[in-house]
């Protein structure tokens, strides 16, 4: 049994999904599980004979949250002490992993992978996501959960699965089911007190022809501010 399962959540990612799993493939490290978002392009028919990976196929589109709760509950359900996220759409780096694994190791409850600390690297990405994710929502989020944090959005980071047995982190909320759920794992980490460490890490956005996000520019950045919103003024647990 090991410790450790990757954890990736893919929508109609086409090739780039291909590419991720050719990557992360260091089986005697971890296990990993892939979420088929109920794709419609055919990218993941008969991906269990091409990767040894474990698959979980949803019948219908439910959300990057509700897929990274999926992701979570089958963590628990069978043992594993971390989870690593890793992006369905090829921006991530498998080398990174070993960062991860190290400060979880070191006794850290989640580490989080900043493509804007020295020594991490980013490229490709629009100007606009370049404000929001160096500025904007980095800024708020330290100022409500008092942590400096240079990278609050990026998905790419390690949890220690036993912190989420903490009845003060409530996942079940439907309204974590789109993008909210991880900020919000994130902000509860924090202000609970958990042991919380950033990491460089590299994240290249692949070319835009192949689509480089989901994300809505308007619905999909409110979907990450609303948990900083609700909770630092107690709307939301």
């Amino acid at each position: 049994m090991k410790k450790y399962l990757v954890g990736i959540a893919a929508y109609n990612e086409g090739q780039k999904i291909h590419r991720v799993l050719q990557k992360f493939n260091d089986y005697a490290c971890y296990d990993v599980l892939l979420i088929d978002d109920a794709s419609t392009d055919g990218s993941l028919q008969g991906i269990e004979q091409k990767f040894p990976v474990k698959l979980i196929v949803n019948s219908d589109n439910k959300g990057a949250g509700y897929a990274t709760r999926q992701i979570i509950d089958y963590g628990k359900t069978h043992g594993y002490e971390s989870v690593f996220f890793v992006s369905g759409n090829d921006k991530d780096s498998a080398d990174d992993i070993i960062k991860l694994k190290a400060a979880i190791e070191e006794g850290f409850d989640l580490v989080q992978g900043s493509r804007y600390l020295a020594g991490g690297i980013h490229g490709r990405m629009p100007f606009y996501r370049k404000v929001a994710t160096r500025l904007i929502h980095p800024l708020l989020f330290s100022l409500i959960t008092g942590k400096k944090i240079t990278d609050s959005t990026n998905g790419f980071r390690a949890i220690r699965l036993s912190i989420l047995e903490d009845k003060r982190i409530d996942l079940k909320q439907q309204w974590l089911d789109r993008y909210e759920l991880e900020p919000y794992v994130f902000y509860k980490a924090i202000v609970l007190g958990y042991k919380v460490k950033e990491v460089p890490v590299a994240k290249i956005y692949p070319p835009k022809a192949e689509g480089y996000t989901k994300m809505k520019p308007l619905t999909g950045w409110w979907s990450i501010l609303r948990p900083l919103v609700y909770l630092a003024l107690g709307i939301k647990k």
